[in-house]
């Protein structure tokens, strides 16, 4: 079956695209900014045309990554969950951003909600157990949320709650802060939930824990990111 080529209609090459779409998500520069740097490369760009861009293929990129992201065993990211929540302003009014972390710190699932109550917390749960199942353990913070909603789940007997259990997956926090403070905050419920999407994807992509492997390993590893970044939605 012939997949159509999703850059057909567009002038400029795939190449570029990706790459200011890549560089608008992953890294904590605005729009302008973006411009800037393609301009240095020898692209004129306006940094609408980046805005239209990141919407129009963003989504289709994290889409492709999750597909080709696979696991050893199906239930590999079932083994210990982290849950937590952050408040997130929108135009002046708080929101919360949950985020499920797995237990080496890949970003499974971000939602957000307007309130931090049992159905907000049970929607997230089911939003994550409905891709990757149920999980061996549960850890959170002391929110009374997540326990209310994991009874009437099922498997409250697996949840965890400890003072310093949970730092990682409140340190996943931050590469979203760090962007969130060059966007300037959102405007819109429905694009913080479609960007932190996107960006979930793409930080699991290019994540290589660097930290934990030797400088000749992180360097084949991040070519690998790259060249695999670069072959997205090819036709």
């Amino acid at each position: 079956m012939k997949i159509d080529n999703p850059f057909r209609y567009f002038k400029t090459s795939p190449e570029v695209i990706r790459l200011a779409v890549m560089m608008y998500v992953r890294f904590p520069l605005s729009l302008r900014n973006v411009e800037e740097l393609l301009h240095e490369r020898g692209f004129n760009i306006c940094h609408e045309t980046v805005h239209y861009w990141w919407n129009r293929f963003g989504p289709m990129f994290a889409r492709e990554i999750r597909k080709k992201r696979h696991h050893p065993t199906p239930n590999y990211s079932n083994w210990r969950w982290h849950l937590d929540e952050v408040f997130v302003k929108i135009n002046g009014e708080i929101h919360h951003l949950w985020r499920a972390v797995d237990h080496e710190g890949e970003v499974l699932e971000a939602f957000v909600s307007k309130r931090r109550d049992r159905k907000a917390a049970l929607d997230f749960l089911k939003k994550v157990m409905k891709r990757y199942g149920r999980p061996h353990a549960i850890v959170t913070d002391r929110l009374g949320s997540y326990r209310a909603a994991m009874k009437l789940i099922g498997n409250d007997k697996v949840q965890e709650i400890g003072r310093w259990l949970n730092n990682r997956c409140e340190n996943s926090h931050l590469p979203f802060r760090r962007r969130e403070q060059a966007m300037l905050r959102f405007r819109h419920m429905r694009s913080l939930q479609k960007f932190v999407s996107i960006h979930s994807s793409v930080f699991n992509h290019f994540n290589k824990e660097r930290h934990l492997n030797s400088r000749d390993t992180f360097k084949v590893q991040r070519e690998a990111a790259l060249t695999e970044w670069r072959r997205l939605c090819a036709a």
